[in-house]
This record gives C-alpha cells, sequence and structure tokens, in this order.
C-alpha cells in the first residue's frame, strides 16, 4: 500500500499533534487528495480536547512547494469535448465551486481552534506560504524559499490578499504578487512575520520546543484566545475595542484548570507568591510538572 500522503499523529500526554505532508519526492507538492486528508486532521485535532497545539511540517525538509501544478489543468474538470469540436473552457460555476472547495483548507487553518505551529525549511511556495501565514506560530530556516511564483503565469491575484496584507504588509505583499519572485526567508527575518528564525538544523527541535510551551497553557485560556485573537484581527483599527477587551477580560481571567496545568492562584494561595512564581517559572520554562501541594 503507498504511502499516505498526509500523515497524522497526536500524543495526549504532551497535548501536541502533528500533521506532516508526505510527498518528499515532489517537494511535498500539494494534490487534492492532501487537501483532504489535511481537513480530516484538523477536525479530528480541533475535536480532540487532549490537543492544544498542532504542527504543520513536511517530510524530507522541505514544507511545501505549492500546489503540484501538473495537475493544475484538472482541476476545474471541463467536459472532454466531442470529436470535431475544440476543447471547451470550464464555466464560472464549476470554476467557482471548485475554487470554494481549494481555498476553504486555508480558511480552517486560520479559524482553527487550537494552536497550529508551522515549521518551514526548504521551499513555503504558493500554498505553502499560505499556510504558513495562517498558522499562529511559526519557526522558519535559514535557507528557505518563499513567494508566489505562479503570479508569473496566472496572474497576481492569487489567494487570500486579506491575509496576504495584513500578515506581510501591502508593501511586501504588492511586491511578491506583482513580481512573482521568490525571496529568501532571511529578506523577512526582521519585519515581524515569523515567530522564529533558525539555522537549518535547529528548526525541529525549536518548532517542538515552541509546541512545547504553547502546550502548558490552559487548555480552556486556549480555546477563549483563539476566538479573541480572531475577533481582533477581523476588526478595524480600534472598533469594539472596548467591547472585545472586558469580554477577554472576564472569561480569559476565569478559567478551568487541570490537574496537569499551572493554577498560579491555587498554588499561590498554598505557598505564597514568591515560592508560586517560582514554581511557575520552572513550569514553562523547565518543563518541570505542576506541583503536589495537597
Amino acid at each position: 500500500m503507498a504511502e499516505k500522503l498526509v500523515l497524522y499523529e497526536k500524543d495526549p500526554n504532551t497535548h501536541v499533534a502533528r500533521i506532516t505532508f508526505n510527498r518528499p519526492d515532489k517537494l511535498n507538492a500539494l494534490v487534492d487528495e492532501m487537501y483532504d486528508l489535511m481537513r480530516e486532521a484538523l477536525d479530528d485535532a480541533a475535536r480532540d480536547d487532549e490537543v492544544k497545539a498542532v504542527i504543520l511540517r513536511g517530510a524530507g525538509g522541505t514544507f511545501t512547494s505549492g500546489q503540484d501544478m501538473s495537475v493544475a489543468y484538472g482541476w476545474y474538470g471541463a467536459d472532454a469535448p466531442q470529436p470535431g469540436e475544440k476543447p471547451k473552457r470550464p464555466t464560472q460555476r464549476r470554476r467557482l465551486t471548485y475554487d470554494r472547495y481549494a481555498q476553504a483548507i486555508y480558511h480552517d487553518l486560520y479559524k482553527h481552534n487550537k494552536v497550529l505551529v508551522a515549521q518551514v525549511e526548504g521551499h513555503a511556495l504558493g500554498g505553502g506560504l499560505e499556510f504558513l501565514l495562517a498558522c499562529d506560530l511559526c519557526v522558519v530556516a535559514e535557507g528557505t524559499q518563499m513567494g508566489m511564483p505562479a503570479a508569473r503565469f496566472l496572474g497576481p491575484v492569487l489567494g487570500n490578499l486579506h491575509l496576504f496584507f495584513y500578515r506581510l504588509g501591502p508593501v511586501l505583499a504588492k511586491d511578491l504578487l506583482l513580481t512573482g519572485r521568490v525571496a529568501d526567508a532571511a529578506e523577512l527575518a526582521d519585519r515581524g512575520v515569523f515567530t522564529r528564525f533558525v539555522s537549518k538544523g535547529a528548526v525541529e527541535a525549536e518548532t517542538e520546543a515552541l509546541a512545547a510551551k504553547v502546550a502548558r497553557m490552559p487548555a480552556d485560556g486556549i480555546a477563549i484566545a483563539k476566538e479573541l485573537f480572531r475577533l481582533v484581527q477581523e476588526t478595524p483599527g480600534m472598533a469594539q475595542a472596548d467591547v472585545s477587551e472586558i469580554i477577554g477580560h472576564a472569561f480569559g481571567t476565569n478559567l478551568s484548570f487541570r490537574p496537569d496545568e499551572f493554577n498560579f492562584v491555587k498554588i499561590r494561595a498554598k505557598v505564597g507568591t514568591k515560592k508560586a512564581f517560582e514554581l511557575r517559572d520552572a513550569y514553562f520554562d523547565r518543563g518541570e510538572p505542576v506541583p503536589d501541594l495537597d
């Protein structure tokens, strides 16, 4: 049996799941089956209360080179011409139906209720760049190539323009889309696009460490934060700030904590403020377990 094109695993003990593009011989170029498998994995992680963070990565030292253009011209499934007829262009109805299906995965990432951490190396082109930008956190390796090269033959209106302008800024977004050039990650490293920018050999360890830190946060707090972060991102300027900050503080400071999550207020009541701070830092910085004070 052929290897699955997308691998999915999760560890209830660490609260981390991993989705891996598994087409390394093709630089993890994306085909429809990969979208379907990825969506199944994201849905499972969303429903699993034990999962707090999801790492998105690629096999073989590359994230993804984007859509597989060898199958791109079959996306819209135009009807085969009858004998003696010229090939027909697909209808706009068919194009819109397929594009709605293909673009849904990027919105699934952006709206996901768990913290998504992208482990990016090698290439993040086309859809790969969109995946990176749709994740909450990203660790990018030196030498990674990123951009929207398909703009040079499909045109510069590709992908989620709102996401590009929000994450990259209008100047860089227009640069990449209007030229179709591929940029080295080092060019973007100082622009606030990446969470971490590391050497090639450090990207996996740094991604795992970042996901582990996230997974020590309270699960309820993560769920509330994800919804509020999206609300703020989608609200222009400071509109509704007075409402969102009140709602966010009220819900976000009244959490239910699991036994393996650090409840500062409860621990402080037992050991005092100074010791509670020390235990908090040991929990988050060194990964020590929650102290048993009962």
